[in-house]
């Protein structure tokens, strides 16, 4: 787990008490030194598949609860990269929607995207080809190009531009999806949704460019998360976020 023992060890010099942790249907938010959250991953929890040390997350350090990010017990993999989250001040152009520029750049070109993101039908009118690769076998239907995660190995090597959602790095899929973009034609790659470190880091591993938040209203996002389920996106948290891209 290279990749994240490198953006622990990026991170560490913000370590902060931790002040909240919600673990929402949705999305998981870490409240220390700034607010980080990640896509909870592991929804429904197994019964007894209890988070370590539930109950007194708060008595720990956002370092220490970083380290939940290497577990295989998804719902504490989503706590730690959000408290990785948590200990980076966002930084980079403000209110920039990556899609746009995946649009802007993509046509004519191969694209995959490993998550099913908004806006599909908008970047495959554009491109030459788009293959979204998903490990949820509820949402996979060939017709509309949406395939099996394992198609990874052999499409990425073949595509002008790769998007990977974020919350890989919390199945621990990222590097290993980083590595396949280093081989054939090296693609333009975008790291792309709340779960994304805004750390450079990533571009040490072959990221062009990284888009994630940054929480403006900690509170009101932490409100939403407990409230409600469904996107992180400028229209529902429009008080709460604003995004942020930041390029190699």
């Amino acid at each position: 787990m290279k990749l994240i023992d490198d953006l622990i060890s990026a991170v560490e010099e913000n370590d902060a008490p931790v002040i909240d942790v919600r673990v929402g249907v949705s999305w998981t938010a870490v409240l220390s030194k700034y607010c980080g959250v990640a896509k909870t991953y592991g929804v429904p929890v197994p019964h007894g598949n209890y988070t370590k040390d539930m109950g007194r997350l708060t008595e720990k350090s956002s370092l220490e609860l970083a380290e939940y990010v290497k577990s295989w017990n998804l719902i504490e993999a989503s706590i730690g990269l959000a408290s990785i989250n948590s200990m980076i001040r966002p930084k980079g152009r403000i209110n920039v929607n990556a899609l746009d520029i995946v649009i802007q750049e993509g046509k004519g070109k191969r694209i995959t995207m490993v998550g099913k993101f908004p806006r599909i039908e908008e970047i495959r009118k554009v491109a030459r080809e788009l293959w979204v690769l998903e490990l949820d076998p509820y949402l996979i239907n060939p017709k509309l190009g949406i395939i099996p995660a394992t198609a990874a190995e052999y499409l990425i090597p073949e595509s002008d531009i790769v998007v990977i959602t974020g919350s890989a790095i919390i199945n621990k899929s990222m590097e290993h999806l980083l590595e396949l973009c280093r081989k054939g034609k090296e693609p333009y790659v975008i790291i792309l949704g709340p779960s994304t470190p805004l750390c450079d880091v990533l571009f040490d591993y072959g990221a062009d460019l990284l888009a994630g938040i940054e929480v403006i209203n900690p509170d009101g996002l932490l409100k939403k998360i407990s409230q409600s389920g469904g996107m992180i996106n400028t229209k529902v948290c429009k008080n709460e976020i604003v995004y942020r891209i930041m390029e190699r």
